[in-house]
This record gives C-alpha cells, sequence and structure tokens, in this order.
C-alpha cells in the first residue's frame, strides 16, 4: 500500500498570539532573572510609596521600580560594580506620617544615597529637609508647581511634568472652544494652589477671566454650592482622587452637570475612579457615573506612544506587559499610580544613568560612590551635575529635565465618552502645537457656553400707538393751519378784532409745535441709528419747549392783562379810563419766549442730552433656559438731568397754577379789548390740568415706554385740540360766515356799532354782553332819577308843613267871609329851590321812552333796582 502523506497540522491566529506572549515573557523573565553579584557593593535609594491615601501610586509604581532595578542590577554597562537596592515605606500620602518615615530612613543604617518620595506634600517635605543632609531627592510622582522653586529645593529632580504643564494645554482648549469665563475649585493643599495660581496668571495673559474661585478642606458641600450659585459653566477642578468623589457627589445633588457644564480635571486619577465605593459619600455608582460623564481631563504623556526601545531595550507596551505580570493580574483600572509607573520606572533609570556617570569624575579626585556619607557634599554634586544633563529614551517618552530639575513632556488630552476615557488630543507646549483628533463628544449640540447666553434685546415703542397718535396729531396740526388761515382771513373783522388776533396766531402756531413734538417723541432706535438719537432728543426738547411757550404763554398773556384791567373798583377804573395797548401783549408772550429759549440754550451749551441705556431684569424665555433676554430701553438724559428738569417743571408748573387762579378771578369780567378771555381761561383750566397730571406721570413711568409715550403724546394732542376747538370754532361758525358774505359786510370796517351789533345778532355772547352793559347804563340813570325825586318829594313836604303853620295867625286877623284856600298846591309853590333844576325841563336827560319818569314808577313809592325786570329790557331798542 502507498504511504500516505500527513499535511502539517493547521496553526490559529490566536495560538500564534499565545505563542508570541510566551516567547515575550521569556525574554523578560531571562532580563529580570537575578545574576550572582560576587563582589559587588550596595548603594541603598530610601523611598516613599504611598500604597493608600489621597493617591495610591505606590500600588503600581513600586512595582515598577523594583522592575528597573532588576533590570539594572543585571546590566554589566551600567554600574557593574554595584548593586542598587530598594529600602521603601508606605507614606499613604500623608505629610505628617512622612516625616516619622524620614526619620527612620536617616537614622538607621544603612546610608541612603538618594531620596525617592511620590505624592507632591511627602516631596515637598523630604526635599526641603535632604539639602541639610547633602541627598538628592529624586521624585516620579510630585507634580506642585512649588517643588520648581531652585532656592527652596536645590537638590530636588522629578520625572513627574510640574503641574503647571497642565495649564498651558486647558488655555489652548479654553480658546479652541471659545471660552473666556471661567471657574475654579480646589483642594486647599500647596500642590492644587501653586498651580492654580499660575493658571490664573496664565488665563489672564490670554484675556479669560475667572468669575468664581472656590477652596475646600474636606468637605467640598458649600464650595459647589457656590459654583452653582454663582452660574459657573466652565469648571477646573484641582483635588486628590477620595476628594473628587466627594465632589462629584455633590455635583451630582446640585445638578451641577450636563450639557451646560463642562468639568477640567486631573488625569492621573485610575480610569474606574468614580465607581469605586466609598464609605464617605452617600452616592450610588450610578450617580457618580452620570455627574462625571462627558468630563475633559489633561495628562501627561507618561507612556511612549510610539513603538521605540529605549535605553533600557524595551518598549513601552513591552513594559505594560511585564508590569502586569508583576502585578499578578490585578486590573490597571483598579490600580493607583498604574498611569504613573512609567515615570517611576524611568526614575530609576535616570538615577543608575546618572550614577554611572559620577563613577569616572569620582574616581579621578579618588573618591568613590561608596564612600557617600550625609556630609560628604563633593559626591552630591557630582550626581546632581549627572542628573541634571540626563538624556535618554524611556518608556514614558523622551526623558530630560529642566533648569528648575522638572521633567519636560507631551499633554494628553482625555474625555470620559460612555463611561471610558477617550484620547480626543495631544498638545506640546514647547512647540505650542494641538494636535486634534476631532472625535470629542457633547451632551448637547456642542461645546456649551461658558455663561449663559445673554442676548440684549432694546425695547422700542408699539409703531401701532405710535401710528394712532401720529394721525392724530397730523389731523391736529391741519387743524391749526385751518384755525390760522381763518384768523388771518378775517383778521379785519371788528369782532376777530377785539380778540386779539395776534395772540390768536400764536396760540395755534404754538399748538402745532407742541403736535409736531409728538413725532419725535415716538422716534427711537427703532427708527434712526444710535449715533443720530441725541438729535432727535434735542428736536424733542426744543419744539414742546418753545410750542408750550407760545400756545400757553399767548394765552396767559390775555388772561393777565384782563386781571389787571378789569379787576379794579368801578370807581378807579372810570376815572383812570385805561386803555390796553397791543405792545403790552406781545411783549408780555416775548418774555415768556425768551425766558424758555435761554433756558434751553442753556441746558444745551452747558449740559447736553445724549443717549444713555437702562437695563431691566433678565427674562429667561420659555423655550430655552440657557439663554436669558436683557431688556436695554433708549432715554435721553444728561449728567444733571434731574436738575434741569426740576427747574424747568417748577417754572412751568408755577405758570400753570397762577393762570388758573387769574382765569378764576376773571370769569365775570366782561370787555370788548379781549372779547375771548372766558374761552381763554376754559382752554387755560384743561391745559393746566392736563400738564400737571402727566408730567408726574410720565416720570414714573419712565421705564415703560409705551405708557410714557400715550401719556405724555395724549397730553399734549388733548391740549391742542381742546385750546383751539374752544378759542377758534366759535369765531367760525358757518351760519355766522354765510350771513356775513351774503349781505356783503364782509370788509366792512366804518358801519355803525349799533349796525355792527345788529350784524352779529346771532353771536349770544355779543348779545349778553351788550345787553349787560345798557342794563347797568340804565341802573345809573334810574338810581339817579329816584334820587332827585327823593329831594323833591322832601322839599315838597318841608314847604307844605310851613305853609300850615302859617294859616293859623292869618285866620284870626282876617274876614271869616273870605273864601277857603284851593286844596290844589299854587304851581309855584312846587317849585324846587334856588340851585335847584326845574323838574318838568329834565326829560332831555332819559331816553324817549322815559321822558315821563311817572309812568314807571308811582309816585308814593320808592323804586328800587330789582323793579327793572328783564321784561322791560326790550323797550331800550324800541
Amino acid at each position: 500500500m502507498p504511504v500516505m502523506s500527513r499535511s502539517p497540522p493547521r496553526v490559529t491566529r490566536a495560538a500564534r498570539g499565545h505563542v508570541l506572549f510566551l516567547r515575550a515573557s521569556l525574554i523578560v523573565l531571562f532580563l529580570l532573572w537575578p545574576r550572582p553579584s560576587a563582589g559587588k557593593k550596595k548603594l541603598y535609594i530610601g523611598a516613599l510609596f504611598p500604597m493608600s491615601g489621597g493617591w495610591p501610586g505606590g500600588q503600581a509604581c513600586m512595582p515598577s521600580a523594583q522592575m528597573a532595578l532588576d533590570l539594572v542590577n543585571n546590566r554589566s554597562d551600567i554600574l557593574p560594580d554595584y548593586e542598587l537596592e530598594l529600602i521603601h515605606y508606605d507614606s499613604m500620602c500623608d505629610p505628617g506620617e512622612a516625616t516619622k518615615l524620614l526619620y527612620d530612613l536617616l537614622y538607621t543604617e544603612p546610608i541612603k544615597i538618594v531620596l525617592m518620595p511620590g505624592c507632591s506634600g511627602v516631596s515637598t517635605l523630604v526635599a526641603e529637609a535632604a539639602r541639610m543632609w547633602n541627598l538628592i531627592v529624586l521624585s516620579y510622582g510630585s507634580s506642585s508647581p512649588a517643588l520648581s522653586n531652585r532656592q527652596r529645593f536645590p537638590t530636588f529632580f522629578r520625572t513627574h511634568p510640574s503641574a503647571t504643564l497642565h495649564n498651558p494645554t486647558r488655555v489652548q482648549l479654553f480658546q479652541k472652544w471659545k471660552w473666556t469665563r471661567i471657574a475654579t475649585i480646589q483642594q486647599t493643599t500647596e500642590v492644587f494652589t501653586s498651580t492654580l495660581d499660575d493658571l490664573e496668571q496664565r488665563v489672564k495673559e490670554a484675556g479669560i477671566e475667572i468669575s468664581v474661585r472656590q477652596s475646600f478642606l474636606t468637605d467640598p458641600a458649600v464650595a459647589v454650592k457656590n459654583l452653582k450659585r454663582q452660574d459657573a459653566r466652565i469648571i477646573v477642578g484641582l483635588f486628590y482622587e477620595t476628594e473628587a468623589r466627594k465632589v462629584f457627589c455633590e455635583v451630582f445633588k446640585e445638578k451641577l452637570y450636563g450639557k451646560k457644564y463642562v468639568w477640567f480635571l486631573i488625569g492621573w486619577y485610575a480610569d474606574n475612579w468614580f465607581k469605586i465605593k466609598d464609605p464617605a459619600i452617600n452616592c450610588t455608582v450610578e450617580n457618580m457615573t452620570e455627574a462625571v460623564e462627558g468630563h475633559v481631563t489633561t495628562e501627561i504623556v507618561m507612556l511612549n506612544p510610539e513603538t521605540v526601545r529605549g535605553v533600557s531595550n524595551m518598549t513601552s507596551q513591552e513594559f505594560l506587559t511585564a508590569l502586569m505580570s508583576r502585578l499578578g493580574g490585578k486590573n490597571p483600572e483598579e490600580t493607583g499610580g498604574f498611569q504613573e509607573a512609567p515615570l517611576a520606572y524611568d526614575a530609576v533609570w535616570a538615577l543608575a544613568l546618572a550614577l554611572n556617570k559620577t563613577v569616572a569624575p569620582l574616581k579621578a579626585k579618588g573618591r568613590r560612590l561608596e564612600d557617600f556619607n550625609y556630609n560628604n557634599h563633593d559626591i552630591t554634586s557630582e550626581i546632581y551635575r549627572a542628573l541634571n544633563t540626563s538624556s535618554f529614551e524611556g518608556v514614558s517618552g523622551h526623558v530630560v529635565f529642566d533648569a528648575q530639575g522638572s521633567r519636560m513632556a507631551m499633554t494628553l488630552i482625555e474625555q470620559l465618552q460612555g463611561g471610558s476615557y477617550k484620547k480626543i488630543g495631544y498638545y506640546d507646549s514647547s512647540q505650542k502645537n494641538l494636535s486634534w483628533f476631532g472625535n470629542d463628544v457633547w451632551i448637547g449640540a456642542g461645546p456649551p457656553a461658558d455663561r449663559t447666553v445673554v442676548i440684549e434685546e432694546y425695547r422700542f415703542l408699539s409703531q401701532k400707538l405710535f401710528a394712532a397718535v401720529s394721525v392724530f396729531a397730523g389731523l391736529g396740526i391741519l387743524l391749526g393751519i385751518v384755525c390760522l388761515t381763518f384768523n388771518i382771513y378775517n383778521g379785519n373783522v371788528r369782532y376777530i378784532q377785539n380778540s386779539q388776533p395776534y395772540l390768536n396766531n400764536m396760540t395755534a402756531v404754538g399748538c402745532m409745535m407742541a403736535l409736531a413734538a409728538v413725532f419725535p417723541l415716538g422716534i427711537d432706535g427703532h427708527h434712526v441709528h444710535r449715533s443720530q438719537f441725541p438729535v432727535v432728543c434735542q428736536f424733542r426738547l426744543w419744539l414742546l419747549g418753545l410750542g408750550f411757550s407760545l400756545a400757553y404763554g399767548s394765552m396767559f398773556t390775555k388772561i393777565w392783562w384782563v386781571h389787571t384791567l378789569f379787576t379794579k373798583k368801578e370807581e378807579k377804573k372810570e376815572k383812570k379810563k385805561q386803555h390796553l395797548e397791543p405792545w403790552k401783549l406781545y411783549a408780555t408772550v416775548g418774555v415768556l419766549l425768551a425766558i424758555d429759549f435761554l433756558s434751553l440754550m442753556i441746558w444745551q451749551i452747558v449740559d447736553p442730552l445724549h443717549i444713555t441705556v437702562e437695563k431691566f431684569t433678565k427674562e429667561a424665555p420659555k423655550e430655552d433656559l440657557d439663554v436669558l433676554i436683557q431688556p436695554l430701553l433708549e432715554h435721553c438724559n444728561s449728567e444733571k438731568m434731574n436738575t434741569w428738569l426740576g427747574v424747568v417743571y417748577g417754572y412751568k408748573g408755577l405758570l400753570l397754577l397762577l393762570g388758573i387762579f387769574l382765569a378764576y378771578e376773571t370769569k365775570s369780567v366782561s370787555t370788548e379789548k379781549i372779547n375771548d378771555h372766558r374761552a381763554v381761561g376754559m382752554a387755560i383750566y384743561n391745559v393746566a390740568v392736563l400738564c400737571l397730571i402727566t408730567a408726574p406721570v410720565t416720570m414714573i413711568l419712565s421705564s415703560q415706554q409705551d405708557a410714557s409715550f400715550a401719556f405724555a403724546s395724549l397730553a399734549i394732542v388733548f391740549s391742542a385740540y381742546i385750546t383751539m376747538v374752544v378759542l377758534f370754532v366759535p369765531k367760525c361758525d358757518v351760519l355766522h360766515m354765510r350771513r356775513l358774505i351774503t349781505r356783503g359786510e364782509w370788509q366792512s370796517e366804518q358801519q355803525d356799532t349799533l349796525k355792527t351789533g345788529s350784524s352779529t345778532n346771532n353771536n349770544d355772547e355779543e348779545k349778553s354782553r351788550q345787553l349787560e352793559r345798557e342794563n347797568r347804563e340804565l341802573q345809573k340813570i334810574i338810581q339817579e332819577k329816584e334820587e332827585r325825586v327823593s329831594a323833591l318829594r322832601n322839599q315838597l313836604a318841608e314847604r307844605q308843613a310851613l305853609r300850615n303853620r302859617r294859616r293859623p295867625s292869618t285866620g284870626q286877623n282876617q274876614n271869616h267871609s273870605a273864601p277857603p284856600p284851593s286844596s290844589q298846591p299854587d304851581p309855584k309853590s312846587l317849585l324846587p329851590p334856588p340851585g335847584y333844576p326845574n323838574p318838568t325841563t329834565d326829560n332831555h336827560s332819559l331816553p324817549p321812552s322815559f321822558s315821563n319818569s311817572s309812568n314807571l314808577y308811582p309816585a308814593d313809592s320808592k323804586m328800587s333796582r330789582n323793579h327793572c325786570h328783564n321784561s322791560q329790557i326790550p323797550l331800550l331798542y324800541k
């Protein structure tokens, strides 16, 4: 039988990966396998690894450092005559505990050539004391910016970059997302305080504001509430991992997370730090996961992203494999300091290479490393010089120290997306180069705003209201033009002349100017540009001021002169017989107008009007809670606006009150010189009441543009309408105009006064005044006649009594046969005494209807004024 050949077994991809993993493990075991060190001298390193506390970084950093020591001790080209040995303690990241451990390290054998602390607080204590013992301090996990002070820490180095290296990255991200306002919250420790001071300086240079700065010692509840109350949106948090859980438990309670907020944290926490159960908080894992979602971390690049074999002949991935083997399969997310483990690894290598570099210089000086003691400054100086010039490729990247002993490195930017951290970019602060992956994810539509978006919204006058009032004002101006035209056209009519037409013309012009002020009063930023608004303010002021002076000033002038001339006693008036000269009226109006013109001119020159913007309480629209509306309202204002208004309102108010008083005093006066003063008084009443009410109301409602404009403009419109209607409508009665045109008496100026009166019979007011005037004249005549009749009767009674006394004596001496005296008195006996006129010849002093006074007055009774009844008045016109 033919021999059948077998095909080779098929190797799967998983089997090949398993073989490669075993091969790498064998290589690592070979490198780490301890070799005999016969004749090697030991150099001791005192290390403090925080296995617990705020940052339990020693959980991963100590195995990493031990792994590096094993590799160094197995290298024949590095310290071939020496063996490094690690003496370590758990500092618990507590400076107090570290003080005790430092004492043990220094005062117990053997002598330590170098100290390696971890936390920043512990490193600060150790580095400040180490110079007293001539010890070099090399830290693997200290980020405090304060440790960069060479005067305070002259022998300090660190492979962990300074925390200030985060700040240029943060500022770059703030600028990328266009944030100009941030807030901070920090744990009260030196490392975070100094980091925040550096951040404050950098954001100030970048034009970014820190609006809120909060700090806490152990309980962050109050600080988080303050952030919420002050509307913090972009928040930088600086605290250790244990305090971070406390902070975000309070963040969850205050709802300080979500689409409106972004938190910036330190990137060296464990990956699942928010899922670790902590008895110090009362929030569930779900609560914490919800609160931390979307936050951004910045951390120093601690693992070389490139596949490069460094000085230890290991790539970064091979290092992680070996470290996982050392950790015995522990979950890296639950192992403190796993991210900083490459830094501890490279710290040991930096120390080994520096010590190796000092062997030759020391040998030339006749010194050896094993001769080191705490009083030997020369060996310390050589180790310092060697570390300061270190430069090599490690598993964390290129290792080099700056002048302050701090590591130079790139920054990694990560974001928590869906409960796990995702790399979203790198930033090289030395080159100012941002490498962005573009995979950042936000809860909202994009990066949130750094504050509540405030939208400025100007309040403008309702256009419907403005249009309605403008129509009334326009119609009022047309009415004023009609009244002015009528008054000018009929200026030669006696009745119009007796109403002082020029003053009425001024009133009409003033009303039109006041009505024209309604238009600039309603013009705002909706109609004109803001730069042109002061011109509108000036138009308002001048039109309204001069319009009031013309309209009210002319009416006030009429009522003033009526009160001055026609409220005196009748006898004084008869003696003086004062006449009203027109120039006095015009001069009075001119004085009032000049006062207003000068005051407005001084106001405009000394304190001109300009635009000011009034801000109201912010309003939240219903549709978007992240936006606030800032209502704004433009006003015409000046620096001393209240002072000017007080002067103007005080002067005008007194003028209005005086006008009311004069109108009341002259309400019963009747004169032909100003025949419409009663209508003027009625107009003054209305204008004064409207102005005195409107002025304070508009000042109170100045923040409500619609109400303020409505009150002011309607007061102007009503005042103008009432004034023109009261003054001009009675003068242009349609029937009266037709009668004048029909009779052809339009231009009659030479007619008799009685004909003029009869041609205006239809005017009730003129007729009433004429009747009153004639009635007063008749009353005077009747009174004079009554006095004369009374005197005559007294004389008659005296003569009769004298005759009776003479009659008895005469009868005794005469004959009784004489005839008796006649019952009729002797006509001569009725003659008045010398000096009195003959009553029978006095008929010429009476009107024709009163030629015989005995026809109107009984002989036996005295007639009073009240007997002149209105029914007898028509007799006067027969």
